[in-house]
Formats: C-alpha cells, sequence, structure tokens
C-alpha cells in the first residue's frame, strides 16, 4: 500500500482529502446543463469510494447537498439511503430520483425509521407499497395506508386486510382508499367499528340491475336443467334478483319469515330457529349464524332490509337475541340505534347484493383440513384454493 493510499484510508484525512471530496461533491451536484452525463457518473465512482472512508458528518454533508438532485448518479444516492438514518433523512424525504427499484432495495436493506420515511414520501409506487406492507410494521403501514400519494396493489391491500384483524385502526384507513375492492370491504366489515361498517354498506354495495339484466336467460336455462350444475349454481347465488326462498316456505311450520321471527321473540333465538329464519331468508346455516352472531348487529339491518321485512320487526330480532332495546328511562340503547338507521338508509337491491356476496362467500367451499394436508403434503395450493374471492373471504372471516 503506498503513502497516498495509506493516507485515504485513515479516519480523518487532510486538507487536500477535504478540499477533493468538496470538489467532487459540487461537480456532482451541478444541474445537467453545467456537466457531461459521463463527467458526472465518473465523478460519481470517484466520490463513491471517498465516501466509503468518509466521517459520519461528511456523509451527511452529501446527502444534504444532493437531496433535492435529480442528476446524481443513483448508485451514489442509493448507498447514501442506506446509510444511517440521521444521514439517509433528507435523500428518502426530498429525493426524487429514486425509482421503485432503489425504493424496494432500500425498505430490504435498512431500519424501521427509513421505512417510515419512504411510506411518507409523496409518490410511493406499487411494488413499494407491497414491500413495505410486506413488513408489515404497524406505525409505517398506518402511514403508508394515510398517504394519498401511496399506490397499493391488489397484493398489497390483501396484506393490509389480513393485518387490520388485528390492527383495528387500519380499517378506517383502508375504506378511504379507492384500490379498496368490494370484495375485500365486504370481508372486512366483519371486524370493522360501526362507522366504517356504515362506510362499506353505503360505498361497496351494488344494485346488480345491469348483471340480472345481462344473465336472466341463463336462470331459465338452469331452471330448464332443474338447476343440476352444482358451478352455475353457486355462481348464480349472488346475482339471482328474488331473495327469500320460496320452497324453503313450503316446506316451514311457519307460514311466513315474519312469523319465524316473531316466534323466536316471544321463545328467545335457538339454534333450530336460527336455521329456520337463514333457510326462509335464502341463505346457508353458517351464513345467518355469522350474522346472528355479530356484536356489532348492523347485519340484521341488511338481513331484514334484503328480504322485505318491515323496520317494526327489527326490534322483535332484536330482542329475540337477547340484545337491550332500551337503557334507562325509555331511551333507545344506542348499539340499536345504529342498526335502526343502517336499515333505513339501505336500498333493498344494495341490501340484497351485500347479503348475497355474505352467503355466496361465507359458505364457500372451503376446507380448513384439506388445506392444512395439502400443505403438509408439500402439494402446491390449486388455483381455486389461490385465488378464488369466496375461499378467500371464507378465510379471512373465519380465521382460517
Amino acid at each position: 500500500m503506498d503513502d497516498m493510499e495509506a493516507q485515504m484510508n485513515t479516519p480523518q484525512g487532510g486538507r487536500a482529502r477535504d478540499a477533493l471530496f468538496r470538489r467532487l461533491l459540487d461537480l456532482v451536484a451541478m444541474p445537467a446543463s453545467r456537466l457531461a452525463h459521463q463527467d458526472r457518473n465518473m465523478v460519481g465512482d470517484i466520490l463513491l469510494d471517498m465516501l466509503f472512508h468518509a466521517t459520519t458528518q461528511e456523509r451527511s454533508l452529501c446527502a444534504s447537498r444532493l437531496a433535492t438532485s435529480r442528476e446524481a448518479p443513483r448508485r451514489l444516492l442509493r448507498y447514501l439511503a442506506q446509510c444511517s438514518y440521521e444521514i439517509a433523512q433528507p435523500l428518502l424525504e426530498q429525493n426524487e430520483a429514486f425509482d421503485a427499484c432503489d425504493l424496494s432495495e432500500i425498505v430490504e436493506a435498512t431500519s424501521t425509521e427509513h421505512r417510515l420515511a419512504i411510506a411518507r414520501r409523496k409518490v410511493v409506487p406499487p411494488g413499494v407499497s407491497a414491500a413495505l406492507a410486506e413488513h408489515g410494521e404497524p406505525h409505517v403501514v398506518r402511514d403508508l395506508v394515510a398517504n394519498a400519494g401511496a399506490v397499493l396493489p391488489e397484493s398489497a391491500v390483501d396484506k393490509l386486510l389480513t393485518r387490520s384483524r388485528d390492527e383495528s385502526q387500519l380499517c378506517a384507513l383502508l375504506v378511504e382508499r379507492l384500490e379498496l375492492r368490494p370484495s375485500q370491504a365486504m370481508a372486512m366489515f366483519w371486524w370493522s367499528d360501526g362507522a366504517t361498517r356504515r362506510k362499506i354498506l353505503q360505498r361497496h354495495s351494488a344494485d346488480r340491475l345491469e348483471v340480472i339484466e345481462t344473465c336472466k336467460d341463463v336462470f331459465e336455462m338452469m331452471a330448464a336443467e332443474k338447476w343440476a350444475d352444482p358451478v352455475a349454481r353457486k355462481a348464480l347465488q349472488l346475482i339471482e334478483r328474488r331473495q327469500r326462498n320460496r320452497e324453503a316456505l313450503e316446506r316451514s311450520p311457519f307460514d311466513s319469515l315474519e312469523s319465524a321471527i316473531n316466534s323466536a321473540g316471544l321463545e328467545g333465538m335457538n339454534a333450530e330457529l336460527a336455521q329456520e329464519i337463514g333457510y326462509l331468508c335464502g341463505i346457508k346455516p353458517v351464513t345467518i349464524a355469522k350474522i346472528l352472531s355479530d356484536k356489532g348487529g348492523e347485519g340484521l339491518a341488511v338481513l331484514c332490509k334484503a328480504t322485505g321485512v318491515k323496520r317494526d320487526f327489527l326490534p322483535v330480532l332484536w330482542a329475540a337475541l337477547r340484545r337491550p332495546l332500551e337503557i334507562g328511562d325509555n331511551e333507545i340503547h344506542p348499539q340499536f340505534a345504529i342498526v335502526a338507521e343502517t336499515y333505513e338508509i339501505l336500498t333493498v337491491a344494495k341490501a340484497q347484493t351485500t347479503l348475497r356476496y355474505w352467503n355466496w362467500s361465507l359458505s364457500s367451499a372451503f376446507s380448513p383440513q384439506a388445506l392444512r394436508e395439502a400443505q403438509a403434503s408439500g402439494a402446491p395450493a390449486n388455483e381455486e384454493a389461490a385465488f378464488s374471492t369466496s375461499q378467500r373471504t371464507a378465510r379471512l372471516v373465519f380465521g382460517s
């Protein structure tokens, strides 16, 4: 090692090194009109090698000078952005030269502080959002979802949706995102608070009119085939206009859905009555069980509005579940007030879509045991388990 190389490797250089460092930094920071691209990159390579032996103060100076530079060599910027947070902060907050690959590399190679700064950037590309969501640090994720400049790909929303089961603050943030799909919102409904549930029901329920009109002749074909095809039958569950099950009513000991609700109000709800009400409503046992056991109770409003049950029966159904209607001196119970208001704001068409979606997804043919066996055997996940919206919703809601 010659004398010059030995001097460069000392922790603190002399005046010459300091002067050279500053001249090189001045060159790299020059606007594009003053320095050729080739010269800038050559100078950047030299400066980067000097930074390996620089002090924290010198690296901080370099990062601060280049914080707004779009022309600085990206390798140099990436190195500084992966230094300690006190050095990297101005670059992560201000520099617009980083592309998605640069930011993803920084996300994987650095600390929570670095990732938080990236989550707060004016623009966060989809791939970077997905990487931040994968790390799952709660305060980073919250800032990411609250950042209007962050683009959330579907895969990231899926990860955040799963996290929202245990991090309730995420629900209120996710419901405001335009990227949230109806299927994701309808799954999140079950663990959201009342205000978030209202937004989900108002924003993510469709009326299905165009879908029904386009597929109406298929119902006639299916009837002619006696509804024998299970795949088509399951698909049409979500589209069909009629909600109450007429065939179930013919077999029922009750002459109407309202009679069954009255009976539950008088006797109290039991498993047999709950199942019978579910059949009369045209939904599966797992769906009615989820609605009746839900603590918030907004699902009861959806159930009644979708099936054409008048508002007078809503308190009967509420009381059948042994839930209080009033508190104190004839003052309506606040939770029932929310449920009653939910009934009023919903249209029949949107309530039917919501109820049908729940029934379609919650009663999905999903076997946790079969999935565990497939994973244990090392077999690849089949396309239905990996991509089916209904199966994914069932897994999320039931925590399987």
